[in-house]
């Protein structure tokens, strides 16, 4: 059954009087259609004054939403594109996320939809296999799983109550007021003053700018990723593969029984023009790999031109004195809007869930009256997650720059004895523990 939510740009407000036009967009998750009401509003004059404002509508920010509002917080969330971007391919969970996505109940409606990924092979560019695991034999509590995108947002967005995302809102300028409330105003002229403002805006976060940041650092590699689709059902074992060759690497793994996730990293020194054509983007990364097994040239060849794309892989290392804290007064940053990392470790999005539940149970202690301000919750989450992200994002930048050695010895040296006799998976994976218990509302209790 179709679901409708109606979703204008504000509130309305004693202060503010608003005409709203409404735009349908059709949008699908597994195999029920859902049908989301865009409305834009148009200001006459004064500010709309929301307590809880979270800046972006990806993964990070509606966790958060949802996290809160399973927390009984009420929270607008602003999202600058006209929906919710559900283009791209997809990610790979592993258990932290998924005890996050279980916190607040929207794991067992996921797990229906994709495969559990029992282990992982990898091979070297001739095809030759240099080592295999199965995840549960290193650690039975492990859970792995790639997820769509696309699917992982509109669950997220269904969770929340009507009028919580407001679309077609590009935030401008940052202004803090001397109470501590922070004034946004948005591309369109519209103004919003926040009690409290949750900075969820990704890698080129302007939150994260007005705060101090530096602009993520370009690691020298990029990637290519795709999602291909077999409409007679995917032929390959539960199982994520890797190939490494020198200075390039490539791996693909099943998300459902029709589509499959591919990525292909390779040395790039400059980033060059950016490219959005999919038949170029096609053959570009049919070209890096042409010389290696087939299942992954014709992986490239049935990936719809929607899915595919060439990004750069970026990351800020958050030294200590160096960078700035999680939070200044009462707004704060999640996910890669503080922390972005490269995918080495698959850790990105689970981080970006992680932060968003232990800032809701932070946060909502300090607004019900709890012992810590709202401004000593921040911090003491900025305190607990950086000793958390900041190691993950050094090790992720450490182990994809030796995965992209080109020096012919050193791959020698890894094909022949590091992977096949020295990697144990068991300790690599130790970064997936993460504990977190289900949220609920206490005031309802």
């Amino acid at each position: 059954m179709a679901t409708s939510l109606l979703l204008p740009i504000f509130p309305p407000s004693p202060r503010q009087s608003l005409t709203r036009r409404y735009r349908w967009f059709q949008v699908r998750t597994g195999s029920k259609p859902v049908c989301l009401t865009v409305s834009r509003a148009q200001t006459s004059g004064g500010d709309g004054e929301e307590s809880v404002v979270i800046v972006g509508a990806g993964i990070g920010g509606l966790a958060t939403a949802v996290s809160l509002h399973r927390l009984g917080v009420r929270s607008v969330v602003l999202e600058q594109a006209e929906s919710l971007r559900t283009g791209g391919t997809s990610l790979t969970l592993f258990k932290n996320g998924w005890r996050v996505l279980d916190a607040i109940s929207v794991g067992p409606q996921l797990r229906t939809q994709f495969l559990e990924i029992e282990g992982m092979v990898v091979k070297n560019g001739d095809g030759r296999e240099l080592r295999s695991f199965r995840f549960k034999d290193e650690d039975q509590s492990q859970e792995v799983r790639a997820v769509e995108r696309r699917v992982l947002l509109e669950t997220l967005a269904n969770q929340l109550p009507p009028e919580t995302i407001k679309f077609s809102s590009k935030l401008k300028t940052i202004q803090s007021n001397a109470n501590g409330d922070t004034q946004l105003e948005l591309e369109d002229g519209s103004q919003l003053l926040a009690n409290i403002v949750i900075g969820c805006d990704g890698i080129r976060s302007k939150v994260a700018t007005w705060m101090g940041f530096s602009e993520p650092r370009y690691v020298g590699h990029c990637a290519f990723r795709g999602l291909g689709f077999y409409p007679d059902g995917q032929p390959f074992q539960n199982k994520v593969n890797y190939i490494y060759g020198r200075g390039l690497r490539a791996g693909y793994v099943p998300v459902s029984s029709t589509k499959v996730y591919w990525f292909i990293c390779f040395n790039c020194p400059s980033l060059g023009p950016k490219i959005t054509d999919p038949v170029i983007l096609k053959r570009q990364a049919k070209e890096l790999v042409g010389t290696w097994p087939k299942d992954l040239q014709d992986l490239i060849d049935l990936t719809p031109d929607e899915t595919i794309s060439r990004t750069p892989l970026v990351d800020r290392w958050l030294w200590p004195g160096v960078a700035p804290p999680a939070s200044k007064g009462r707004v704060v940053l999640v996910g890669d809007a503080w922390h972005p990392m490269t995918p080495n470790l698959g850790q990105g999005a689970c981080c970006a869930l992680e932060d968003s539940v232990v800032l809701a149970n932070k946060l909502a202690g300090a607004i019900n009256g709890g012992s810590e301000s709202v401004e000593e919750a921040m911090e003491s989450y900025g305190s607990e997650r950086w000793s958390r992200a900041f190691p993950l994002t050094v090790r992720a930048n450490l182990v994809g720059a030796l995965l992209q050695w080109d020096n012919p010895l050193v791959c020698s040296v890894r094909d022949n004895v590091v992977i096949p006799k020295l990697v144990r998976l068991g300790p690599m994976l130790e970064h997936t523990n993460f504990e977190c218990e289900p949220l609920y509302d206490s005031s309802k209790t």
